[in-house]
């Protein structure tokens, strides 16, 4: 009878309600323990920070921080080549190893970082799609559309979105002696790619340039959003609930009015009259890919894509080559000279021709050391090693693990780009030649991806960059109106670039 008293006694309740939480605990502390010691383990030969060995708060806090690509830079410099930043997560400063990863027969797939990058969370575009057969057969209905060679038009659009930038200073920018009239670079170079990509994608622009505003606010919107999404791709498992039924609520949606959700049903609806009955063919991307064999749900998905990642990117160059010359007066000036010198021979006609602008050394120098210096996709890029596992700087990497580039360990090698890599400098461009020139024209063409995941959008801006630069050092001179802080810039896998107010007078004898 007494060790049953006991028992129904209150402090035995209160005891053993106690066993049973220090059971349950233990029951889920001990496999917690095992799986993180297990994969400490198993990639404990790979060298980085010590307890990013055992969480992603690493990556996580790095990119809360705007800094994760210098950040993965600094782990690279100090650990070697090959490091760790994750308990399944490694990262690579040599270009050799991406490409072979790249490879187009190679059998490393994307990785759980892709699972965030669906812009419509209710479907995979391109760029998030991780099924290797499914990729490589939508690429392939795509890549005409992309290269321009059904869309004779594509550099007559561009032009006219340049003419459009150009109007749009003439019009509301011009500074004088007595007039100050400070314009921000940063918002109308994303105008300007936000209305050349939606032209291209749809076949009539949004109206950025046009407007002068930002149309749904897009940018705004963006600028809050995209940041997250990047984040979260260091945590696959957080984006895949984010884009579950269940929370699919906080996500953008088509009904939307501004936003992102906007441009979602904005892409629907365009797509959805083009696959009409008696829509007619149409020789822009939309109609290229639908001849191609797109359904209408991948060509909305795509439709969004394009508008995302062919403005950001671009415009991110767009506005850095911008800064880094005005913050250098001597590439300035003889970039200018360049212009004013190919006009005065004949050899730039108005507007300038793509297959021209390929033939002026130092703007291609100045173009490719813009991409160089900041690349405008920064963010880590996981692959998967296949199965069997990889060997990779004579150290086995297990089947699983989950490898990314460092963009700025790459793009700021001192050995493949010289002891001042660190440095905008395009001179770099014209002084190399034979296998140092080629072996830095591939280490940066990086940017663009490589093999089976090479950037289908590569020609759009290239043929950008060719084309405004010359178009706006032709007509205007600029200048930083804060020299002390000339503009706002975070990192959250793209750049955020804000506040870059210029003052913009007429040249004296435009040309």
């Amino acid at each position: 009878m007494d060790h049953i008293s006991r028992l129904l006694s209150p402090s035995s309740g209160v005891g053993t309600a106690g066993a049973v939480v220090g059971a349950l605990a233990l029951a889920v502390v001990i496999p917690w323990l095992a799986h993180a010691v297990y994969q400490w383990y198993r990639l404990s030969h790979i060298p980085g920070p010590f307890w990013a060995a055992f969480s992603k708060w690493w990556m996580v806090r790095e990119s809360l921080k705007g800094r994760q690509p210098t950040a993965i830079k600094e782990v690279t410099d100090k650990y070697g080549s090959l490091a760790r930043i994750g308990p399944n997560e490694l990262v690579t400063d040599d270009p050799e190893v991406l490409r072979r990863m790249m490879a187009v027969r190679s059998a490393y797939t994307r990785g759980p970082w892709y699972d965030a990058m669906r812009f419509d969370p209710t479907r995979d575009n391109l760029f998030s799609m991780r099924d290797e057969a499914a990729h490589t057969k939508l690429r392939a209905k795509m890549a005409a559309g992309y290269s321009g060679k059904e869309n004779e038009s594509m550099e007559t659009q561009i032009e006219t979105q340049i003419g459009n930038l150009v109007r749009l200073i003439e019009n509301k920018y011009l500074s004088t002696a007595s007039e100050f009239r400070p314009m921000d670079l940063a918002q109308k170079g994303q105008y300007f790619t936000l209305d050349v990509i939606s032209d291209l994608a749809f076949g009539r622009p949004f109206g950025y340039l046009e407007q002068d505003d930002d149309v749904f606010d897009y940018i705004k919107i963006t600028s809050s959003f995209i940041p997250v999404m990047l984040i979260l791709a260091n945590v696959p498992s957080l984006a895949k609930l984010l884009q579950s039924p269940l929370m699919r609520g906080a996500m953008p949606k088509e009904s939307d009015k501004l936003g992102f959700g906007a441009f979602i049903g904005v892409a629907k609806k365009v797509v959805a009259e083009r696959f009409q009955a008696h829509a007619a063919s149409q020789p822009d991307m939309l109609g290229s890919f639908i001849r191609h064999g797109l359904t209408q749900e991948e060509a909305s998905g795509e439709a969004l894509l394009q508008v995302v990642a062919g403005s950001d990117t671009s415009a991110s160059t767009i506005r850095l080559v911008m800064l880094y010359l005005l913050s250098n007066p001597s590439a300035y000036n003889r970039l200018q000279n360049e212009i004013d010198a190919g006009v005065a021979a004949g050899r730039i006609s108005s507007p300038i021709r793509d297959s021209e602008a390929r033939e002026l050394p130092y703007l291609q120098a100045v173009i490719k050391e813009g991409l160089r210096i900041m690349p405008p996709a920064a963010g880590a890029f996981f692959k998967t090693v296949p199965p069997g596992g990889d060997v990779i700087a004579g150290k086995f990497i297990p089947a699983g693990t989950q490898i990314g580039s460092s963009p700025f360990g790459i793009h700021h090698s001192k050995k493949i780009f010289g002891e001042d890599a660190e440095m905008y400098r395009p001179e770099r461009w014209l002084e190399a030649d034979g296998d140092k020139l080629a072996q830095m024209t591939a280490t940066v063409d990086l940017v663009f991806h490589y093999g089976k995941y090479q950037c289908l959008g590569k020609t759009v801006a290239l043929m950008e960059f060719n084309k405004i630069f010359v178009e706006l050092l032709r007509r205007f001179d600029f200048t930083v109106v804060n020299a002390e802080k000339p503009v706002k810039i975070d990192n959250a896998g793209i750049w955020i670039i804000e506040d870059f107010w210029v003052r913009i007078i007429q040249r004296e004898h435009p040309v």
